[in-house]
């Protein structure tokens, strides 16, 4: 029987834990930047332990991340009574219509027989659907953007004055992916906005007014099947002559903490721009402002359709989206995030 060897082995040295290892990084940033990102760093577990690669958010997370936003931007009391007062101007323009012309005048005479009036006013009491028309007409140059400033800018503004912010970028979402998410909440508004708008005149020319076959501008005559499809044509267009306002909104959501002055600023630099549209001695400029062909869709009720300033105004909106648009990213991707 083999008797136990007197040798006593060398204690053991303690290994060094990954983390104290030199040339190791451990990324504790989790929540400090709050980008969800981790700027592509290796995440090592505390005492040491395999690396773990930050998850990529699927298509699918990034789907309810803007059904969040939706949900939250339309449940808001402040959106709701947006929409109302865009859908109260039709039924006060209907009003005011039939009132004044109940005596059989028309529209801009005070009851005369000229028949001079505003764009689209005077054909109102002859069919119902040109009541769409005026209010399109009567609401883009001032409630519509200015709804739409409200609420992009508020976007990003309002999440960080709210303290918010910090806690949706901490979720996988990336800064790229929640300001996308926010724009295109902003232009879902758009929409809905512009179709309660066109919606309600419809349904207010129907009740006040006859309905029938559509007169355009250049004299012809079509169907009403087809002065509805116009109709929808000119509904599309006005929805997305506000694509420049909702991106300029949206990079002056991301320039400030405040909800409140990115609204009041994006809704001052609006009036602006209508004040400075309208002085002819600034002519040189107006082709670049975002709101000189608004009234451009007024081109889709003649035939053949003009499609030259239409082709101009969508092609300006688009270059505003990608000026501001690109500004808002460079500027919301490189901020620090305080609030």
């Amino acid at each position: 029987m083999a008797e136990p060897s007197s040798r006593t082995e060398p204690p053991l040295r303690a290994q060094p834990s990954p983390a104290a290892q030199p040339g190791r990084e451990v990324s504790r940033r989790v929540a400090q930047q709050g980008d969800g990102e981790r700027n592509g760093r290796f995440i090592v577990p505390r005492g040491g332990g395999a690396a773990v690669l930050p998850r990529r958010p699927s298509p699918l997370w990034s789907l309810a991340l803007f059904r969040s936003e939706l949900g939250t931007t339309f449940r808001r009391w402040r959106t709701v009574a947006l929409l109302a007062v865009l859908a109260a101007v039709p039924i006060l323009v209907g009003i005011a219509v039939k009132i004044e012309t109940s005596d059989g005048g028309t529209i801009g005479d005070g009851g005369g027989s000229d028949g001079e009036g505003p764009a689209f006013l005077t054909q109102i009491t002859n069919n119902g659907i040109f009541l769409v028309f005026a209010s399109l007409a009567a609401t883009l140059p001032i409630f519509l953007p200015m709804a739409i400033g409200v609420i992009a800018g508020d976007s990003i503004a309002g999440e960080a004055s709210a303290g918010t912010l910090r806690y949706l970028l901490v979720a996988p979402a990336g800064r790229t992916r929640l300001l996308l998410a926010k724009y295109a909440t902003t232009l879902v508004f758009c929409l809905v906005a512009t179709l309660s708008v066109a919606l309600v005149a419809l349904g207010v020319g129907a009740l006040l007014f006859p309905l029938g076959d559509v007169t355009l501008i250049s004299g012809t005559r079509i169907s009403f099947a087809e002065g509805m499809l116009r109709a929808a044509a000119i509904a599309g267009v006005v929805a997305l002559s506000l694509v420049g306002v909702a991106a300029l909104g949206l990079f002056i959501s991301t320039l400030t903490n405040s909800g409140i002055a990115a609204m009041a600023a994006t809704v001052g630099l609006l009036i602006t721009v209508q004040i400075v549209d309208s002085i002819p001695q600034l002519h040189v400029v107006h082709p670049y402002l975002f709101s000189h062909y608004w009234l451009s869709f007024a081109d889709l009720l003649r035939d053949p359709i003009y499609w030259d300033e239409i082709v101009k105004n969508l092609g300006l909106q688009g270059l505003y989206l990608g000026v501001f648009g690109s500004a808002a990213w460079a500027r919301f991707t490189g901020r620090d995030i305080t609030a």
